[in-house]
């Protein structure tokens, strides 16, 4: 992914708004990749390349060079575009050449302060008034909400710098298409709410994970850290989630 040498990527900043300093720690482990990664990245290829062949879009058939294709991803695939196509219908409903971007690298370094910061956009439907950052996620595992979702958020303020003075947004709608959990889940605010968030949270969070300053925090964000095998602060959170879970009752 192209995001994959970004210390503050889009992807990983749930874990550095929450824990700044995991950022630079990370560097410090060697991406092993699973399983469910690599099946994650050929599922985001088979979708980009049926979402290229129904936008008209030059592509070629990764399907021979996928280690994990199968009818469930197929489907997961067709269904991700027919529901793209439906989006791209209602933005040329609203203007008469919207864009739609596959794929798209997304650079919000202006809006953090911090160069080489940016993502991945899966798909980004610019038309007047409204952006439309969608994202494709094939997990099982975690249910994801596009609610305040600050992996989309990062991309909407990279595609924000991008085309905000081409086609005048107001809104900003963020969609996660999670297909085996039959989740499709959107959200939307405001352009002045994005660049608000950038301002008082992203930011400031950004220049001490980018510093490796600020205080470990363990929580939910923990699941994909790489440090997290070795991280004190986790290990005093799940002793401390232990205490409660065997703690003794007041009567016998």
């Amino acid at each position: 992914m192209a995001n994959k040498h970004a210390v503050l990527s889009a992807s990983s900043s749930e874990r550095w708004l929450n824990c700044p300093p995991s950022a630079r720690l990370c560097e410090n482990y060697e991406d092993k990749g699973s399983d469910y990664a690599a099946e994650g990245t050929d599922a985001h290829t088979l979708c980009e390349f049926r979402l290229k062949q129904a936008l008209g879009m030059p592509t070629e058939d990764p399907i021979d060079n996928l280690s994990w294709y199968n009818e469930e991803m197929e489907d997961c695939a067709d269904g991700y575009c027919a529901f793209v196509m439906e989006e791209v219908a209602k933005a040329r409903e609203r203007c008469a050449d919207p864009l739609v971007l596959v794929e798209q690298r997304l650079d919000y370094s202006r809006y953090v302060g911090i160069e080489g910061s940016f993502g991945t956009g899966d798909c980004v439907i610019v038309s007047d008034g409204l952006l439309h950052i969608i994202d494709y996620k094939h997990g099982l595992g975690v249910l994801v909400s596009a609610e305040k979702n600050s992996q989309l958020s990062c991309y909407a303020l990279g595609a924000l710098d991008l085309f905000d003075g081409i086609y005048d947004i107001a809104q900003v709608s963020l969609t996660i298409y999670q297909p085996r959990r039959e989740n499709v889940s959107t959200y939307t605010m405001s352009r002045e709410e994005l660049l608000a968030w950038a301002k008082t949270v992203l930011a400031p969070a950004a220049k001490l994970a980018y510093e490796g300053k600020g205080e470990f925090k363990a929580g939910d964000h923990c699941q994909f850290c790489k440090a997290k095998a070795n991280c004190r602060k986790r290990a005093e959170y799940n002793l401390e989630l232990a205490r409660y879970d065997f703690e003794m009752p007041a009567l016998l």
